[in-house]
This record gives structure tokens, C-alpha cells and sequence, in this order.
């Protein structure tokens, strides 16, 4: 292997940790910290998230952590990052949708960063230092088949969830 594909790879452990880290956390946080499941089900409920807010609490917050913790080891890549675009619809849909793009007013700014980022990085590939490598799963290595998955089946599920469990409270008239 070449010295500049050595330092990719090296970076690329780097930036999946962190991107990896930052949504893990966000799940941790879910469940063990802030609010915990019973505050983020009352928040999702006060959104219109059905059947009820817990669900929706419970499968958010896993699949945060789940992700997550795929996308830091590099495994299952392009799943991973799947979710991370899943999640970051919704979530842009659902609360930061109607302030915008910039997130200083609380848009969805931040939400299309992570999405984007994460399926850049299962387009590039998880790199040598990753499980995927290491059980040499060779679709997590073809650029359009990888991103192909982040897009398609995280678009798919965001709408699909959307669409069946979306229901957002009419506003009070003013």
C-alpha cells in the first residue's frame, strides 16, 4: 500500500470515530441522560409521532447508537450511514423544517451536514481499518453501490416513516 493510502485510511478511522461518536452520543443521550425515553416520548408525542412517542423514543435513540457505533468500527458501512440519512430527514422534517436551512435559528442545517457526511463516507469507503475490510465485504468498497445504499434505503426509510407515522398536531388558531 502506498504512503497516501496508509494517511487516507489513517483518516479515515479518525473521521468515522467522530462522525460514528457524534450520533452514538445523541442515542446515548436518549436513553441515559437529559429527558431519557420518558422525555424524548413526551417530545415526540408533542410532535405527532404515532402510534405513541415511546416507539418513537426507543427506535430513534437506538438507532443513533446503533449507527453510530457501526459507522466508528466501519461495519455494515453504507447501512450505517443509511440510518444517519434516515434519521437526519426526519428529524429536519419534523423539527427544524420550518425555520430554514440555517441552524442559528434552529434549522436543518446541522441535520444535512451529518446525512451528507456520512454518505460520503460510505461512498469512500470505510477504509483498511475497518471491520468491513476485514471480512472483506466488497460492497461496502464500490463508491456508487455504497452511496447508492446510503441515499436509497435512507431516503426510503424516512419517507416510509414519515408517511405512516407523521401526523403533526393542528396549530391553535391565533
Amino acid at each position: 500500500m502506498t504512503d497516501y493510502a496508509d494517511q487516507m485510511d489513517n483518516i479515515m478511522l479518525l473521521v468515522r470515530i467522530f462522525l460514528g461518536f457524534t450520533l452514538a452520543f445523541h442515542g446515548y443521550w436518549k436513553f441515559f441522560k437529559g429527558g431519557k425515553i420518558a422525555g424524548t416520548a413526551g417530545w415526540f408525542d408533542s410532535m405527532g409521532m404515532k402510534p405513541n412517542g415511546k416507539v418513537h423514543a426507543y427506535l430513534a435513540a437506538s438507532t443513533e447508537l446503533g449507527c453510530g457505533v457501526l459507522m466508528a468500527v466501519g461495519f455494515l458501512t453504507p447501512l450505517a450511514a443509511a440510518g444517519y440519512v434516515s434519521l437526519m430527514i426526519v428529524a429536519a422534517w419534523t423539527v427544524h423544517r420550518a425555520n430554514g436551512y440555517r441552524s442559528g435559528i434552529d434549522g436543518w442545517e446541522y441535520n444535512s451536514v451529518l446525512a451528507v457526511f456520512a454518505a460520503y463516507v460510505a461512498a469512500t469507503s470505510p477504509g483498511s481499518h475497518s471491520i468491513d475490510h476485514a471480512l472483506e465485504l466488497s460492497f461496502a468498497f464500490k463508491p456508487y453501490t455504497a452511496f447508492g445504499i446510503a441515499i436509497g434505503v435512507g431516503v426510503a426509510g424516512a419517507v416510509g416513516l414519515l408517511a405512516a407515522c407523521y401526523r403533526p398536531p393542528a396549530k391553535a388558531a391565533e
